[in-house]
């Protein structure tokens, strides 16, 4: 690849594609959407150099990548011939909601860009993208609630997601600190999205926990909660579209929630 100022745009690209994976997966709810997408990005980067921006952080000019394309596109939700329904339920939703707001809510929270940065990456004044995060949020809360599995180990960060949780209007159907206790959870209660961490109490799998529950009770959306995202968001082989990282903030957990019950769509009830 070209050389900029020296390092060449695979080396500045390199240690920031994880994180647009993890944007692009929350963006569209789904792991190869959301790599498809970033992919293209990269793509158009390789046959361009010139729409990477070297004169932005590594980071920023990334994104900003990304987001010519997404725009491009229409910001589809497009299906990969699995779980239409819950994707067209998606869009009904999708519709409603002010244009932008979803992708400046998350530059903002999961991926704490400054509100000039997501200026830059959107190609808006700084002033349109504080109005779209505040709307985001207004939004996002208005139009679903549901039910939400906590999988988590540590009292006082169960009890903190609870609470963050309910203040979003989602009711909490309960918390498991051990695979076997959430594999019981999921048998006694409905639920639209799982909340849990990578390690539990007894040294099970957050991620084993999952697995079995959505083998057993059907595909819906789950955040994941880890102090090492990195090792999930490599594109290779299965990894969750949504992510969270240790140490986390009320903002990223409240966003991120909001964005996986948005692909509820058994939990996308007015309000």
């Amino acid at each position: 690849m070209t050389q900029l100022s020296g390092v060449s745009v695979a080396d500045q690209i390199g240690p920031v594609l994880p994180f647009l994976r993890r944007y692009a997966r929350a963006l569209t709810g789904s792991q190869s959407r959301g790599d498809a997408y970033a992919a293209a990005t990269l793509e158009a980067i390789i046959s361009d150099t010139d729409q990477f921006n070297s004169d932005l952080s590594p980071r920023v000019a990334l994104f900003r990548t990304f987001h010519g394309i997404w725009a491009t596109s229409g910001n589809a939700l497009e299906t990969d011939g699995n779980n239409d329904d819950l994707l067209s339920r998606a869009h009904a939703q999708l519709v409603r909601l002010t244009p932008n707001t979803r992708e400046a809510l998350l530059l903002r929270t999961v991926e704490e860009f400054s509100v000039s940065d997501i200026a830059t990456i959107m190609q808006i004044e700084a002033s349109e993208a504080s109005k779209l995060i505040e709307i985001a949020y207004d939004e996002m809360a208005k139009h679903m609630s549901g039910r939400v599995l906590i999988i988590e180990d540590e009292a006082i960060i169960a009890m903190d997601l609870e609470s963050m949780v309910a203040e979003l209007g989602h009711r909490v159907v309960g918390v498991a600190r051990t695979e076997s206790a959430a594999l019981d959870l999921a048998e006694r209660e409905h639920f639209d999205l799982v909340l849990s961490d990578i390690q539990l109490a007894d040294k099970s799998s957050g991620i084993d926990a999952v697995n079995r529950i959505l083998e057993t009770h059907g595909d819906r959306p789950v955040i994941f909660i880890t102090a090492f995202p990195e090792r999930l968001l490599t594109g290779k082989g299965p990894e969750p579209a949504f992510l969270i990282s240790k140490p986390y903030t009320e903002e990223q957990v409240k966003s991120a929630v909001s964005q996986a019950m948005f692909f509820a769509s058994s939990a996308m009830i007015e309000v």
